[in-house]
């Protein structure tokens, strides 16, 4: 079994910024993508930023130039700043991995089970 942990979630004004952390724990041999998605109230669940085993990002266009996803593989952690928070940032954040628990397995998604984040205005 794997668990995926969130934190840094809070509230915060307009402009601020926060850092959300998500660490994976558990059956673990290597971990491809790891990313970061989000739900705001009465919308579907989106991806905001992933970025893989090496290190390769992508974004969604609404966060490009203000959020930067990174990991730390040793760690099995995957970060995500958030810079120049708006009100429509405001949602639940969800970690997300792709995690291999053998050498003889494929990847497993996992997710984590979310972290809120409300921004002010």
């Amino acid at each position: 079994q794997v668990q995926l942990v969130e934190s840094g979630g809070g509230l915060v004004q307009a402009g601020g910024s926060l850092r959300l952390s998500c660490a994976a724990s558990g059956s673990i041999f290597s971990i491809n993508a790891m990313g970061w998605y989000r739900q705001a109230p009465g919308k579907q669940r989106e991806l905001v930023a992933a970025i893989t085993s090496g290190g390769s990002t992508n974004y969604a266009d609404s966060v490009k130039g203000r959020f930067t996803i990174s990991r730390d593989n040793a760690k099995n952690t995957v970060y995500l700043q958030m810079n120049s928070l708006k009100p429509e940032d405001t949602a639940v954040y969800y970690c997300n991995a792709d995690v291999i628990a053998t050498m003889k397995t494929d990847g497993m998604d996992y997710w984590g089970k979310g972290t809120l984040v409300t921004v002010s205005s």
